[in-house]
């Protein structure tokens, strides 16, 4: 990659920091991701405060899957056709408007449910518009071979993010208020915006051809589906995913596998991120394994496997274990499949590849919110679990048979 001239070690995770501009980006990263979830957590409070209505909270998911899924693909558009540091810096900054007022509402006890469902479709749209810009900037700033070390360490951003929102939120509204943490989420927005402002070299390409955003949408779905590799990538994240979304059953598996309430709730959430974080970072030392297809597929795999050990778990203890390393495994695939994404991906289409691969993961994760919460009820929690390990080990044999780029796809640099 050109203009980027550094002596450094495949394996040396910590040095991808040193390019300056990458760095800033993890920043800005970090800090939106911060913003993000602080404002999902207040926003949830204050309306089930204003509501007392559990359906309340459920329309906040309609609202964000109703407005995400068409606006992330023209995010990859866009990202595709302007220059990606502008994006992002132009979506913090409406972000950190769109908090602050959410703050003020609130800070002087004027909000209403309206104001969250507004703010809520606004910032789903403005997050997934600039999205695809984010993810495709991180192939421009590192030099191909040190891609990998840069999209895991975006993955724990994300996952150190979740674990950081809470804690963040709990702090501040014991010691201050329901407001404050949305002056956090408003001034972490900023942050955000600022930080991508001095990202100076970008690496940024002009897209000659006319934007035509439906005809550009169309031509990514048919890049896409013409690609050795990425259709069965996102395949494979949507069957997986739809049958084994064991998160959103977390009360359920608390209840039903280890008879507990909140408390155990909080600690198989609390082990499956840090299992998460550990994954991300895992991936850094699978840097010398050239067949990054193989490695998807065996993680994916080993996921199912770990799945169905967890759904015929007793013990609190082998539960904790197995979800961490269902957290780690999940982390690793994750990683290692955005990465592949953006390494076979022309910079000029990079941003529709990469919202797509977005759009494969939403609509899984909400297709898989749905199903696996009817399954319980229908055969048991535990069951669902083994059953969802079991089709998530077929999915897997499936891909590796039927899509042979994805298990011959090796990384050379």
């Amino acid at each position: 990659m050109r203009n980027i001239k550094l002596n450094i070690s495949d394996n040396d995770f910590l040095k991808i920091f040193l390019i300056k501009d990458y760095s800033l980006l993890w920043f800005s990263s970090f800090t939106s991701m911060l913003s993000m979830q602080i404002r999902i957590i207040a926003t949830g409070f204050i309306l089930y405060d204003i509501t007392g209505s559990g359906l309340s909270l459920g329309m906040l998911g309609i609202i964000q899957l109703f407005f995400q899924l068409p606006s992330i693909l023209y995010g990859g558009v866009l990202a595709d056709f302007f220059k990606r540091t502008t994006i992002i810096t132009i979506s913090q900054s409406f972000g950190t408007v769109v908090i602050f007022i959410l703050f003020y509402l609130t800070f002087t006890e004027s909000i209403n449910e309206w104001h969250i469902y507004i703010s809520t479709a606004l910032l789903s749209i403005n997050s997934t518009i600039g999205g695809p810009a984010r993810s495709a900037l991180t192939a421009n700033l590192v030099p191909k071979k040190l891609l990998i070390n840069a999209v895991a360490a975006n993955t724990a951003t994300m996952q150190i993010g979740s674990v950081a929102a809470p804690i963040l939120f709990g702090l501040f509204t014991v010691s201050f208020g329901a407001s404050y943490p949305l002056l956090i989420g408003s001034s972490a927005a900023l942050i955000s915006a600022i930080s991508c402002i001095f990202i100076k070299n970008d690496n940024y390409i002009k897209n000659t051809n006319k934007m035509q955003p439906i005809k550009n949408i169309i031509e990514g779905f048919i890049y896409v589906k013409e690609h050795p590799i990425l259709p069965g990538l996102y395949l494979l994240d949507i069957g997986v995913t739809v049958v084994s979304f064991y998160r959103q059953i977390m009360p359920l598996i608390a209840d039903r596998l280890f008879k507990g309430g909140a408390a155990i709730i909080s600690l198989l959430t609390a082990f499956n991120s840090i299992g998460a974080i550990a994954g991300s970072f895992l991936v850094v030392f699978f840097s010398k394994i050239k067949s990054k297809g193989l490695l998807v597929l065996g993680a994916t795999f080993v996921y199912g496997i770990l799945l169905i050990i967890f759904g015929l778990s007793t013990s609190l203890i082998l539960g904790i274990i197995i979800i961490t390393l269902l957290g780690a495994t999940d982390a690793v695939g994750m990683t290692v499949r955005q990465a592949i994404v953006q390494l076979t991906s022309p910079d000029h289409l990079r941003g529709r590849a990469v919202s797509l691969h977005s759009v494969a993961a939403m609509t899984a994760n909400n297709i898989g919110h749905f199903e696996i919460g009817i399954t319980s009820e229908l055969i048991g929690t535990r069951n669902t679990l083994i059953l969802g390990g079991a089709i998530s080990c077929v999915v897997v044999f499936l891909i590796w048979k039927l899509f042979k780029g994805v298990g011959s796809y090796k990384l050379e640099v």
